[in-house]
């Protein structure tokens, strides 16, 4: 597992209770950088979600580079963990990564399944989108992702 998204999966084991990792996931939503208005658009607009969720990616110099935005706050947390954990990467790890981590994180019991399987869904369109990159070598793109 990648270090930043190992210390992300150690910082919610610790979170024993699920109001700790409601609040843990709320610090999380404050640390998302801004995402450039430019990237608000149609194509990076998630679909089936409650919440509007944006998510857009780019690969240059060999490393997957992942901006996101919600504009409810837990979500906004759960995008801030794909983010921060998974963001600057080579596609080859993005790929390694197995989506376990959110069971170790224990969230599937802290969120409502809808949430908790829009994480898993974010991940693993996020590691089809590291395998396109990693077979054509594209510039960039933006992702899609139904939660």
């Amino acid at each position: 597992m990648p270090a930043a998204l190992q210390q992300i999966v150690n910082r919610f084991q610790k979170a024993k209770t699920s109001r700790q990792k409601y609040e843990l996931l709320l610090a999380y939503a404050k640390r998302l950088p801004p995402f450039p208005e430019a990237e608000r658009k149609e194509e990076n607009l998630v679909r089936g979600c409650a919440s509007r969720v944006w998510l857009a990616t780019e690969f240059r110099e060999g490393k997957v580079y992942i901006q996101g935005d919600a504009d409810a706050q837990l979500v906004k947390g759960l995008v801030a963990i794909v983010v921060e954990g998974l963001s600057g990467l080579a596609p080859e790890e993005i790929l390694g990564v197995s989506p376990e981590f959110v069971r170790e994180m224990g969230l599937n019991f802290s969120l409502s399944p809808s949430r908790s399987n829009g994480l898993v869904s974010m991940f693993s369109l996020l590691q089809q989108r590291a395998l396109a990159f990693r077979r054509s070598g594209s510039a960039s793109s933006a992702v899609s992702v139904v939660l």
